[in-house]
């Protein structure tokens, strides 16, 4: 079963998230915490969106698994469209058509809104991620390359930005601009 998070999902999904990052072997790099997980997909202004993959039993419903979600946009289209953050199954309910599922979910929700784009990044050494994304005719855009700033380079292009001073916050906050 597939349905949209709710705020008691949080510690499921925060948990799926550390196990992600322990498979794709950056476990280091998953800082987000309850509350910022929280604060994203259920504050005043979600900013993220997501979804919940449910085995159900004669014992109640587990979670398996999660899509987290946002919308992007398409200058070319004129239109939203979806970008999949993080797909995560368990390993123990994989191969049980949860992911498919998921997907699924996510691209009937393109096509109920007029999104024209649903678009993820995988691992080039992920192979059963390539292998299972190529069976639903996701295509690879290799023509394209991910850039990522972060850390120091980003604060310090963010310093470099207009109406910026050295005494602005480590956030490259801007001042007022002087004419």
């Amino acid at each position: 079963m597939i349905r949209p998070a709710k705020p008691s999902d949080v510690p499921a999904i925060l948990a799926m998230i550390r196990e992600l990052a322990e498979y794709e072997k950056a476990p280091q790099e998953a800082k987000a915490t309850e509350e910022q997980l929280s604060a994203a997909l259920f504050g005043a202004d979600p900013a993220v969106f997501a979804l919940i993959a449910e085995e159900v039993t004669g014992e109640g419903a587990e979670t398996v698994g999660f899509a987290l979600w946002f919308r992007n946009f398409s200058t070319w289209t004129g239109t939203h469209g979806v970008y999949l953050e993080d797909l995560y199954v368990t390993p123990r309910a994989r191969g049980g058509g949860h992911g498919k599922a998921l997907l699924a979910e996510l691209a009937r929700i393109c096509v109920e809104r007029g999104y024209t784009r649903f678009e993820w990044s995988v691992l080039d050494w992920n192979a059963p991620a390539i292998g299972f994304y190529a069976s639903l005719g996701a295509e690879p855009m290799d023509e394209w390359t991910v850039r990522r700033l972060t850390g120091e380079p980003l604060r310090a292009l963010a310093a470099e930005a207009p109406g910026t001073s050295s005494t602005s916050d480590s956030l490259g906050g801007a001042t007022s601009l002087s004419n």
